[in-house]
């Protein structure tokens, strides 16, 4: 059986990108940064005109836009660098609905039609992540309570913690190898790549279901 390709718009290093290979899709990432840790075909260039040109030849696109401009610590104690920063959702958004094909953003500005966290798939992270659909609709499953701490230093005490601080260094926040392990990404070891990474399990669930409803006739 033929995947249906997919898009991964923003990829990064892969880590949504994943997920919806493991759902079933052919995965292109496109990001404007080189990429040599990314798992599947890529493309370096400028996502927004690519998916102008060429979107609507995927059978489905998602896109994680930049977050930095509409992130909370960048409109209250960083905002005067929130300028420094690429505005890219609505843009970004407009070009995926002209392209008439179901899609997925991921960003800090998004609607949240479905909101992910790793309680949610037994992963040791509270990485919310906001989802925005078109052209399909998801199911989430259920957001239990977050019990206990995450292991790290706070306001000069030492805590133990059944989660991870899968961000920053030092202060008892997660190596590399744990971060992998945490988010389930074993084809980067990149810090940086690491922290802004979607856990693979968010998106291969997204993906199962979207995947089912591409099958359905209009």
């Amino acid at each position: 059986m033929t995947r249906p390709r997919l898009l991964d718009a923003c990829c990064c290093a892969g880590g949504a990108s994943m997920g919806y290979h493991r759902a079933g899709f052919n995965v292109t990432g496109i990001d404007i940064a080189p990429r040599p840790n990314y798992p599947f075909a890529f493309i370096q260039g400028d996502a927004i005109e690519y998916i102008r040109d060429h979107g609507h030849e995927y059978a489905a696109i998602h896109a994680s836009w930049p977050c930095q401009h509409d992130a909370a610590i960048t409109k209250g104690t960083n905002a005067h660098l929130r300028d420094t920063y690429a505005d890219l959702y609505a843009a970004g958004r407009d070009a995926m609905l002209a392209t008439g094909r179901p899609w997925v953003i991921e960003t800090t500005a998004a609607r949240p039609d479905v909101v992910l966290c790793g309680t949610q798939f037994d992963l040791p992270i509270l990485r919310h992540r906001k989802f925005e659909v078109h052209g399909w609709i998801p199911l989430a499953p259920p957001h239990i309570r977050h019990r206990g701490r995450v292991r790290g230093w706070r306001h000069g005490t030492y805590y133990e913690g059944d989660y991870l601080a899968v961000y920053g260094k030092g202060g008892g926040k997660a190596s590399v190898p744990e971060m992998q392990a945490a988010l389930g990404i074993d084809w980067t070891d990149v810090h940086e790549e690491l922290t802004e990474a979607i856990p693979p399990a968010y998106t291969q669930f997204l993906g199962e279901q979207l995947l089912a409803q591409l099958a359905i006739p209009a």
